[in-house]
This record gives structure tokens, sequence and C-alpha cells, in this order.
């Protein structure tokens, strides 16, 4: 069976030689879905608490709840896509993502919200691995050696809903009150299936046979959930008192590793590979780095918009749109370019200028210096994730690509908590300038990190370079593997 051979039941075929852009719209939509509500609750927790007289330490679970939910389940919704293909998954997750959005509509109190975060995070983890193994089949399909323009898109779509995010929270809430923030996902989830149902094939080639399945590591699934909810709950509430649940992530971490090194199955992380592609692995590590600064800027700084410099949530929102615009200029210009070095250096570079400005703030820093600010932070947001995503395209096995693609989303999870707990420790009860600068100097430190890890690592220099023979022959090597080569 050839890539695209399974074509729409309802439309005509896809083009031979052409990106079949009928996907465009399901692949976005599903993409932002998990973006858009990680970022738009930024705004949403003050509300919630004073509307349903609910602490802190209880509406911090709204963020904590859908970080576990998509931290586990992108690699494992990830995986099935690999295995049964796009459609059915990509249905089910739009369906939840409407489901979540009418719990919250009617929500009587904040654990019946977090109920509806899990579902959603469950229901958005099919939108991005879905997009990408539908660009590396269409690649496939069509012979195009570098999907660049195809992976901008993806790219621009998923930053542009992550840094708007906030400000479309502040909007929703000013005009229809925090429940919009859950309502929102009805309409959504709707378009999601309706868009997915009419466009997307039910195969793409890239999934085994029906006769070829290889059967679900259930056991090695397990134990990589209980080792990733143990290390983020741990994460989430690091004390003495509750190293126990270090302990359990250790060891449930340390059996998965021997599940999937010994499984006579297809594994569910296939850890050979993996520990095999080095740059595979520090592209991972490059995207929970990412996280950490992105994620410390889109809270921290955001929260201490409104504590520290008095703005309310609106106006915070509106402030970080520079961020979005400096993005989507960056993408724009530069995402057709396939390399990815010196946008991993230039992204750097920019993360530790943004990082300083921090230090400069002041409790009544004026708007002008904010969004200078805010400028320099849209490059590595455009330059930085643009490039991530383009690596792991190069990097990951085609056939497990979704999967690949979904462990991405997990370490930028790991990221995001990670920024989310040292924010906090910085803050204490609130955003005060001093905690500010503490986290400015943590964000110069994270992003040198990640500026020498780039300096260091010498494959980045291959990344869209390699010559269109080099990628058939990838292909077709490829194709034999999976036992469907066609002949040339």
């Amino acid at each position: 069976m050839s890539a695209g051979a399974d074509t729409h039941s309802i439309v005509r075929p896809a083009p031979p030689d052409r990106f079949d852009r009928r996907l465009l719209a399901p692949m976005m939509l599903g993409s932002i879905l998990n973006p858009i509500n990680t970022a738009i609750i930024a705004v949403a927790l003050t509300p919630i608490g004073l509307a349903l007289g609910a602490p802190a330490s209880d509406t911090v679970w709204l963020v904590s709840s859908l970080y576990l939910a998509t931290a586990i389940g992108q690699p494992l919704v990830g995986r099935l896509v690999d295995v049964f293909g796009v459609k059915t998954l990509f249905l089910i997750g739009g369906a939840l993502v409407a489901v979540a959005g009418g719990i919250g509509l009617v929500a009587p109190d904040i654990w019946w919200l977090v109920a509806a975060r899990v579902i959603l995070g469950i229901g958005t983890c099919a939108g991005y691995p879905a997009a990408m193994h539908l660009i590396r089949s269409e690649a496939r399909r069509t012979g195009m050696a570098s999907p660049a323009g195809v992976l901008t898109t993806l790219a621009v779509t998923t930053q542009t809903i992550a840094v708007i995010g906030p400000t479309l929270g502040g909007l929703l809430i000013a005009g229809w009150g925090w429940r919009a923030t859950f309502a929102v996902n009805l309409p959504l989830g709707i378009a999601c299936v309706v868009l997915g149902w009419v466009f997307m094939p039910r195969t793409t080639g890239l999934e085994p046979a029906r006769e070829d399945r290889p059967r679900i590591d259930w056991i090695g699934i397990a134990l990589f959930a209980a080792a990733m909810l143990a290390l983020l709950v741990y994460l989430q509430n690091i004390s003495l008192a509750l190293l126990w649940l270090l302990g359990i992530a250790v060891a449930a971490g340390a059996a998965f590793v021997w599940r999937e090194l010994r499984t006579t199955s297809e594994p569910f992380i296939d850890v050979r590979v993996l520990a095999g592609n080095l740059p595979l692995l520090v592209t991972y590590i490059r995207s929970t780095l990412t996280a950490v600064v992105a994620y410390s800027f889109v809270y921290g700084f955001t929260q201490w918009l409104e504590d520290g410099r008095g703005l309310d949530a609106t106006a915070a929102g509106l402030v970080l749109l520079p961020v979005f615009a400096a993005g989507i200029g960056m993408s724009i210009a530069f995402g057709r370019r396939p390399e990815v070095r010196w946008k991993l250096l230039l992204g750097s570079a920019a993360q530790v200028v943004a990082g300083a400005l921090l230090l400069f703030m002041t409790d009544d820093a004026a708007i002008w210096f904010i969004v200078i600010a805010m400028l320099v932070l849209g490059i590595p947001q455009g330059l930085n994730n643009l490039a991530i995503q383009n690596s792991l395209y190069f990097q990951a096995d085609p056939a497990r690509i979704a999967s690949s693609a979904g462990l991405l989303r997990t370490f930028m999870y790991l990221g995001a908590i990670i920024a989310s707990v040292v924010y906090g420790a910085f803050y204490g009860e609130r955003a005060t300038t001093a905690g500010l600068h503490e986290l400015g100097w943590f964000i110069v430190g994270v992003a040198v990190a990640f500026l020498l890890i780039t300096i260091l690592d010498r494959s980045l220099s291959r990344i869209g370079r390699q010559l269109p023979a080099d990628v058939a022959a990838a292909e077709q090597r490829i194709e034999t593997a999976m036992g469907h080569s066609e002949p040339a």
C-alpha cells in the first residue's frame, strides 16, 4: 500500500504532486486545541477561585491536571495513531474536547472543572501527533524532500495560539465570564469532528497493514504512565514528605526501561532506538528548556503583570501580543528555510536577552519597556519552536513519527511544570518584583545552557541539507522494512 492510497471518501482524490491542502484545516485546528487550553487558563485562575471560593492550592490543579493528562497521553495517543491511523483517534479526541467544554459550562465546583480539564487534556492529545503523521505521509506520497512550508504553517499556528491564549482568555472573561474559557471548546471540538470526518483519510500508508499490526504494549504504557504521574505530581508539590513519590517515579521508570528492552512484542517506546538516536534525545532536552523559558514568561511574567505591575487580566493579556507579532514575523520570514542550526543559535541568544531584561523591571516599569521585552521574547518563540519541530521531523523514525511527536509534547510539558515550580518558589504568596528578578536570573541560566547545547550539537548542521536522492533512498529502506515496498 502506498501513502495516500486510501483517498478521502467524500472529496475528490488529492493531487499527486502537491500537499493535500484540504488536510490543513483539521490539522491546524487539532493542533491548536492543546496550546490554547494551556495558555487561556493563565488569566482565568483568579476569577475562578473567587467565583467558586477555591484557594490557590486548589485552582493550581486546573493547570496541573491538563499537564498530567497530556504529558502521559500524547505519546500514547501518538502510538495509537502510528498503528491505527489518524481518523478514528482524531474524531474521538474532538468529541472529548466538546464534552469537556460542556462540563466546564455547568460545573458546580472546582473539582468538576479539574475533571473537565483532564478530559480536555486527553482529547487534545490526538491533534499534534495526527498532524505530524499526515505531514510525513503526504511528503512520502508527493516525494517532497522537506515539507518546510507545511511545517512552518503548523508551527506558526500553534505558537500563535499559545501566545494569544492569555489575551483571548482576558477578552472572553471580560465579555462572558470565566466559564467562556471552557465553553469555547464546544464549537472547537464539534468543528474538529466535522472536519476530521470530511477530510481525514482512513489510512495513509504509514500505518502497518491490519494483519501486521503490533500488539499494543499496555504493560509498558502503564509503567510509563506511573513514572510520569509520580514525577510530575512530585514536581508540582516538592517536599521531603513526598519523596516517596520520587522513589515511585524512579522505580517505575527503571521497570519501564527494563520492560521495553526485553519485550518480545512491539515496545511502546523503542528504548534501544531512542538511546541510539542522540540527536533526537538532545532535541527533546532542547524542547524542555524552551518550554521552561516560554512558560516562565506566559505564567510567571503574566502573574507579575497583574500582582506586581497592577494590570488587570485583559491588559496583561494584551501586553503579550508583541510576542505573537514578533514570533509570527520570524516564522514567516525564515520558516521555508529547512536549516535549523542558525535559527536555534539566534533564538537561544534572544532568550538570554529576554531573561536579562527582566532584571530591569520595576513596579512602575513603562509599558514601552515591557513591550520591548515581549518583542525580544518573540524571536525564540518564532525560531526555536519551528527549528525543534523541523529537527524532530528529520530525526524521528517515520514509522513512529506520531508517537515521537507526542513524546516531544511530553518533554515540553515537563518543562512547563518545571517553570511553574520555579516561579512559584520565587514568588511565594505574591508575584513581587524581587521574585521576578530571581526568575530572570533563572531564565538567563536556562537560556545559556540551551545556547551551549546548540553550539556543541554538530548534527544540526546536516538538517535541511539532505539531498533529495538521500531522502528517496531512506524512504525506500523504510518501505522495505515495513513490508509494502513498491517498485521505483
